[in-house]
């Protein structure tokens, strides 16, 4: 007998957050790291440089990992890649979590059958 937990179709949804989140704070970063190049203020990039590019890494691997499970399509990677993260989980967000959402109801359906 399988059961399933209220839970099961929350986990892309639960994931996109997090996407959501590290996007956030990899915008915070961002902005004022090319604010600081364009006006010449280049101390900011050894500190904000290293930060953002862990936050890039970030997105894009919860992305995949959401591909990879079928919550949404690989074009949600993709577009987080080609525009350098935030811009693009912010973009693919609604898509994305339209997706998610048909996903979380395929794993209610199958976890209940």
């Amino acid at each position: 007998m399988t059961t399933s937990s209220p839970a099961a179709g929350t986990a892309p949804l639960t994931e996109l957050r997090r996407i959501m989140i590290v996007a956030v704070v990899d915008l915070v970063l961002l902005v004022p790291l090319v604010v600081g190049v364009i006006v010449g203020y280049h101390e900011l990039s050894p500190v904000l440089g290293p930060l953002h590019g862990a936050g890039f890494l970030l997105e894009v691997f919860l992305a995949v990992r959401g591909a990879a499970q079928g919550w949404w399509g690989w074009w949600f990677p993709a577009v987080i890649v080609v525009t350098t993260g935030p811009p693009g989980a912010f973009l693919g967000h609604r898509r994305a979590q339209r997706e998610a959402r048909a996903a979380g109801g395929r794993e209610r359906a199958a976890a209940a059958g």
